[in-house]
């Protein structure tokens, strides 16, 4: 039975508890698990047998919910993180070695732009960013050392979705994997589906939606055929040292699990090691549990809240897939076949200043660094989340100085087209002033 995101949530990776029929799934707050025998440990750290070792490489709580995302996007396993940060770093670097490189969407999270055009590459791993909107700018900056791309769905600030199907496309014909962060499209968007091999998400936003716990998971879309480029993908189809000459592909095929999740869990997070706690991925399914719900209510009311912005007359631009026309339209209507999505950013004419005024006038949005929450939230990124990058980088991926993320709630639409308004007249008070 091919059940509905709706009920994957509810039921997906768990009935109950074997020992005492607990329906929700416990808190096993563990580092440790207990061997039945010497045999039995050996076989588990020597991969012959698949099993818990240490909560550093898999926890009973945490697979359940790497079990629930993974059936949600559709793919074969997941790995859940610490944060969504790990799992951005991990997925590129399960594949990509010094002297590699990958290449990237150009609209990306500030963090993430910072974290390849900086961190990897101090470390040997080349980040080349290509403008998604010409996909064949991926085939043009691809090499013999090119491992994956990375894109976003609908990356913010520019919220133009990411041409998933032509650029994967564009990689399988080169044995090249497509990595799609789907932070800000669960349920309303389908990247295995439309061609994608893995996809990321920080659980901490929309997944956990409660603001109180933060998490990253990685899912193994099990579409790709890694046996098929054993000389663009090294690290699944060559002897791994560090796991005495493991072959990931064939560990794989060996217990029926993906071999790109398999390589991630073993190697990457063993090594590294930024393990969610078993607490934190509690909370992240309390959650998942009610997640297309609020993605339902959260895109209503943005796409109100994009209209409304877009005829007052102190906004100059309204960024939200609703409102976009031409390419743009297009590709929102193929990618995003659930809705538009949850987050709106709008530009004020009086730049910086504005921004802040506007911040400064809200009583109800939240002013924090966040997106996802089942609150409504903004931010001025320009002086946040966006400010480590060059005047120049921040332009390149659409943050002006005067334009505001909102990442819109579940709260009634009144209350909060109520806030905006005495927000926006709060600018012309001071302005006046």
């Amino acid at each position: 039975m091919t059940l509905k995101p709706e009920t994957l949530v509810l039921h997906a990776g768990w009935r109950a508890d074997p020992a005492t029929g607990a329906v929700a799934v416990p808190i096993y707050q563990t580092t440790s698990y207990q061997f039945p025998s010497s045999d039995h440990a050996r076989e588990l750290f020597s991969l012959e047998r698949l099993g818990f070792t240490y909560t550093r490489t898999g926890n009973p709580t945490t697979d359940v919910l790497e079990k629930r995302v993974a059936a949600l996007e559709g793919g074969v396993g997941a790995l859940a993180l610490a944060s969504g940060q790990a799992a951005s770093a991990f997925s590129v670097l399960a594949l990509a070695r010094a002297g590699d490189n990958i290449v990237s969407s150009t609209d990306l999270y500030g963090g993430t732009w910072n974290l390849f055009a900086n961190t990897l590459a101090q470390r040997g791993v080349e980040v080349r960013f290509a403008d998604p909107a010409a996909p064949e700018n991926f085939r043009r900056a691809t090499d013999e050392r090119t491992r994956a791309y990375y894109a976003e769905t609908l990356p913010n600030p520019k919220l133009i979705a990411f041409p998933i199907a032509e650029v994967a496309a564009i990689g399988r014909a080169q044995g090249i994997p497509l990595i799609v962060d789907n932070t800000a499209a669960p349920i309303i968007a389908r990247p295995l589906a439309l061609g994608a091999a893995i996809v990321v998400h920080s659980a901490t936003k929309y997944i956990g939606g409660h603001g109180t716990s933060i998490g990253g998971i990685i899912v193994d879309g099990g579409n790709f055929d890694w046996t098929a480029w054993k000389d663009r993908q090294p690290a699944l189809n060559t002897p791994d040292p560090s796991y005495h000459g493991a072959v990931w592909t064939e560990v794989a095929q060996r217990h029926g699990i993906g071999a790109y999740v398999a390589l991630v869990r073993s190697t990457v997070q063993r090594d590294l090691g930024a393990p969610i706690s078993p607490f934190n991925a509690f909370q992240l399914l309390q959650g998942l549990e009610t997640l297309p719900l609020r993605i339902e209510r959260q895109v209503s009311n943005a796409t109100a809240v994009a209209a409304w912005l877009a005829r007052h007359p102190q906004v100059t631009r309204v960024i939200h897939p609703s409102l976009q026309t031409g390419e743009a339209r297009a590709r929102a209507d193929r990618v995003l076949t659930g809705g538009p999505g949850a987050l709106v950013g709008f530009e004020l004419a009086g730049g910086a200043a504005d921004g802040a005024r506007f911040i400064d006038g809200l009583k109800l949005l939240y002013h924090v660094a966040n997106i996802g929450d089942a609150r409504s939230l903004a931010i001025h990124p320009a002086t946040t989340t966006h400010s480590q990058l060059s005047a120049e980088e921040r332009l390149a991926s659409g943050v002006t100085p005067g334009y505001v993320r909102l990442s819109i709630g579940i709260e009634h639409i009144d209350d909060i087209l109520a806030d905006l308004s005495q927000a926006l007249d709060a600018i012309r008070l001071q302005a006046a002033a």
